[in-house]
């Protein structure tokens, strides 16, 4: 067995590196060490990239910036390597976990002592998050808290979900990206004349993976006629083989009755409210980065009588249902069209390079060499 790790670096902005780490030989009782399997660039993986690192603006307790050396990737899959001794590590079931067990990771650890943590709230509020791939640097032993690397390291109660047997990796790893998706599930809990109800209009802004995983989504839960607007014709053809989404003009779309902004980008916030119908929803996801504020007349909001969700990520009681969903319909709906290239974690600058060109990209993945 080697006795480093190799892992891709970010040590600043545009600065993407492949590192050697040394092999965690000893580990926490409970904690996991994972062989990974794959792990996705997402949108906020771009952002810090380009140096956009101010995370969770507007609290106080939550925002945070740039932790350079920074290993990336929280969107991951892999397989139990390791458990440390004098603890077990346990499912989201329930079921105590072994090596070989192939595991989709929760890419937060809510400290469970918080007051948000204490009164049961979505772990994405605990006020002190332990996040992988974000905000925890690689200069702190054990060094490995993302998945661009060979290995990752996860501290002791992670949330760790089964991956079904008859889910692909390049399926599985976009769990956390789904799992996202129980945004539309508060929408349709909204009293009418909010909501999203079987039939209704959706339009998706940004079909990115996660707005393609909420066209999905959204198509599953019902709705009538969906809609994508993006600036990539490539991420358009994908979302209409993948979800059935018409594409659309934004300036052409009115009266819908569920508008999704995804691009996570406060330019297409306006265009969302044009968009949706009065009395309408529109959920804001994936805006996790400040890139600046979007004038806005909030009298509008009484006006119209608008209803909005801010979405602050996946939620960790999500997890195994979605992956039992993705499950149910990998036959029917052809998930892993979402991914358009794949490289190796010597190859991390040019799949992030790739990823940051939308017209020929979709979901990018880093997978080591076996």
């Amino acid at each position: 067995m080697s006795t480093t790790v190799q892992a891709a670096t970010l040590v600043a902005p545009y600065q993407l590196e492949v590192r050697a780490y040394p092999y965690p030989e000893a580990l926490e009782p409970g904690a996991v060490l994972l062989r990974m399997r794959a792990s996705g660039i997402c949108g906020t993986d771009k952002h810090t990239f380009r140096g956009e690192v101010d995370q969770y603006p507007g609290s106080e307790t939550k925002a945070r910036g740039a932790t350079y050396p920074l290993i990336q990737g929280h969107e991951n899959v892999g397989t139990v390597e390791a458990i440390g001794e004098g603890a077990a590590a346990y499912a989201g079931d329930g079921t105590p976990l072994s090596p070989g067990d192939r595991v989709v990771p929760a890419p937060n650890r809510a400290c469970g002592h918080c007051r948000p943590c204490q009164r049961g709230f979505p772990y994405f509020l605990c006020q002190n998050l332990d996040s992988y791939g974000n905000a925890l640097a690689a200069d702190m032993a054990p060094h490995l808290w993302g998945g661009w690397a060979e290995y990752m390291y996860l501290k002791p109660g992670t949330g760790l979900f089964r991956v079904p047997d008859s889910l692909p990796d390049k399926v599985a790893v976009m769990t956390e990206i789904f799992a996202v998706t129980h945004s539309l599930e508060r929408a349709a809990a909204l009293p009418s004349p909010a909501g999203f109800r079987p039939g209704d209009t959706v339009a998706v802004v940004g079909v990115g993976a996660l707005g393609q995983a909420h066209a999905v989504k959204a198509g599953l839960m019902g709705a009538g006629r969906i809609f994508a607007v993006d600036h990539s014709q490539k991420r358009l053809d994908v979302a209409a083989r993948v979800a059935g989404a018409e594409p659309a003009d934004a300036e052409e779309l009115h009266d819908i009755d569920l508008v999704v902004d995804a691009t996570g980008f406060p330019g297409s916030f306006g265009q969302a409210v044009r968009m949706v119908r009065d009395g309408g929803t529109i959920i804001e996801v994936g805006a996790f980065v400040d890139m600046g504020e979007e004038t806005f007349n909030p009298a509008i909001l009484c006006g119209r009588n608008l209803a909005m969700l801010g979405i602050g990520g996946e939620d960790l009681l999500v997890y195994d249902r979605t992956l039992a969903l993705m499950a149910r319909h990998a036959d029917s709906i052809p998930f892993a069209e979402m991914v358009s290239h794949r490289f190796d974690v010597a190859d991390a600058p040019a799949a992030m390079q790739t990823a940051l060109d939308a017209e020929r990209s979709a979901k990018v993945l880093i997978t080591p060499a076996a």
